[in-house]
C-alpha cells in the first residue's frame, strides 16, 4: 500500500483510478528505495534492539516523535509522505500520545497505517481518527506450517495445533502461545469464561496467581483471550433479540481494555484485575 502511495501521488490519475491491484514493479524506482529502506517518504515505526542486542517489549516516545519531525521538515520528495506503525498495540503510553498529537492534525498528503493485532486495547481517541480495514486471517494450516519452520518444531506437534487453534490466523501469537504456559493460560481462562456468568472464586484466585507478577507475556495472553471471547459474542450476537446484552457487553470491552492497560503501564498487581474482569463480563451476561 505504501510503495502503490509513494509511486502513485495523484488519486485522480487514470492509473490510480483504474488499479486492480496495489502491486508495483520491484524493479520501480520507488520499489527499490522502499526496499533498500532510503525512501524519504516512508517512515515506519516499529520496535527495536536495545543496547544489548535485546528486542524491546515496545514502541518508545522517542522513537514516536521521528513522526513530528518526520513530517514537520521539509519533504525530501515530492508527493505524500507514509509512516507505518508496526504495531500500534506495542505503543508505550507515552509513545501512544505523542502519536495522537500528529493524527489530531494530519499534515497536508499525510497517510499514517497503524497496525493492530488487538484494536480493542488501541486508544479509543487513536481509534476515532482511523478507517478501519479489517484483513482476512491466514488459515489454521498455513498458521501452523509457518509457526513450525520459525519455531524448528514439527508441523504435527499437538500443542503447536492447539495454538494455532487459538491465535485466529497470526503466526506471531501462535508462536507466543506455544512458548512457555501462554496457551495453558489461555485455555484456563477461555473455561472460565465460557462459564459466565457462573463464576468460581477460587478458579479466579488461581487465574491471578498464574498471570503472576510481572509477566508481560501472561498478561497479553490474558487480555486477548477475553478480547476474543467478547468480540466472537459481539460478532455473533442476535442484534435485535440481544441488543440491551451487546450494549453492555460492548461498554464492558472498552473498561477492560482501559483496566488493562493501567495493569501494564503501572506494573499493577494481576489478581484484582482477573476478578474486576469477571465480575465486569458476569454482570454483563446476566
Amino acid at each position: 500500500m505504501a510503495r502503490f502511495v509513494l509511486a502513485h501521488g495523484d488519486p485522480a490519475a487514470p492509473i490510480v483510478q483504474k488499479a486492480e491491484t496495489l502491486e508495483l514493479d520491484p524493479s520501480h524506482p520507488v520499489a527499490r528505495h522502499v526496499a533498500a529502506d532510503t525512501h524519504g517518504g516512508l517512515l515506519t515505526l516499529e520496535r527495536t534492539a536495545n543496547d544489548k542486542g535485546v528486542m524491546r517489549t515496545v514502541i518508545s516516545v522517542e522513537q514516536t516523535r521521528e513522526t513530528i519531525a518526520f513530517f514537520g521538515s521539509t519533504a525530501a520528495v515530492d508527493g505524500w509522505r507514509v509512516c507505518i506503525v508496526d504495531t500500534v498495540d506495542e505503543l508505550n503510553p507515552n509513545a501512544a500520545n505523542a502519536l495522537l498529537k500528529v493524527l489530531e492534525e494530519p499534515p497536508r498528503r499525510s497517510l499514517f497505517l497503524l497496525v493492530s493485532h488487538a484494536p480493542a486495547r488501541v486508544l479509543p481517541t487513536i481509534q476515532s481518527r482511523c478507517r478501519k480495514l479489517a484483513l482476512r486471517p491466514l488459515a489454521t494450516d498455513d498458521v501452523i506450517q509457518a509457526a513450525a519452520q520459525a519455531a524448528q518444531m514439527s508441523s504435527n506437534d499437538t500443542s503447536l495445533q492447539e495454538a494455532a487453534d487459538a491465535a485466529e490466523g497470526s503466526v506471531a501469537r501462535t508462536l507466543a502461545l506455544v512458548s512457555g504456559g501462554a496457551l495453558k493460560l489461555h485455555q484456563r481462562t477461555a473455561a472460565l469464561l465460557d462459564n459466565l456468568p457462573q463464576v468460581d472464586p477460587r478458579e479466579l484466585h488461581a487465574l491471578g496467581d498464574a498471570l503472576g507478577g510481572s509477566d508481560r507475556a501472561a498478561l497479553g495472553a490474558f487480555v486477548d483471550s477475553v478480547d476474543r471471547w467478547i468480540g466472537e459474542r459481539l460478532r455473533t450476537g442476535d442484534a435485535n433479540a440481544n441488543l440491551p446484552r451487546l450494549a453492555r457487553l460492548a461498554e464492558v470491552w472498552e473498561k477492560i481494555g482501559n483496566a488493562a492497560r493501567e495493569t501494564e503501564t503501572y506494573n499493577l498487581e494481576r489478581k484484582p484485575l482477573v476478578f474486576s474482569v469477571f465480575g465486569l463480563l458476569a454482570e454483563a451476561t446476566r
